[in-house]
């Protein structure tokens, strides 16, 4: 397991860009949980995020490509929306304890 910040360091419906192993990610908080993606969109390869830290729609309930605007589940990062609707963000295992959030591993290959 991999630290990556303290509880407060993300608030509920937002999000958080980091670099961990020489790979760039995301958290997203909702509705109290934590959820962990490859900043990398299906369809282009290209990094996600509008600006530093910003991975979510307006109305923080999907993730949203800032090249093309694909829309992206929070839950599951299947996209909704756009060019590459029905792929999935590649997910990354997460966990939050009383000392922050934590990276575990790689989720299911099904979706990468």
């Amino acid at each position: 397991m991999k630290f990556v910040c303290p509880s407060e360091a993300l608030a509920e419906g937002s999000s958080l860009g980091f670099e961990q192993d020489g790979c760039r990610w995301f958290l997203v908080r909702r509705a109290g949980q934590v959820y962990a993606y490859k900043n990398r969109c299906p369809h282009r390869g290209v990094p996600l995020e509008w600006q530093e830290n910003q991975f979510l729609d307006p109305s923080a309930s999907l993730i949203q490509c800032a090249t093309h605007a694909a829309l992206f589940l929070i839950e599951s990062g299947e996209c909704v929306a756009g060019p590459c609707a029905g792929q999935f963000l590649t997910a990354l295992g997460c966990h939050e304890d009383n000392q922050g959030i934590w990276l575990t591993e790689p989720k299911s290959e099904d979706h990468v």
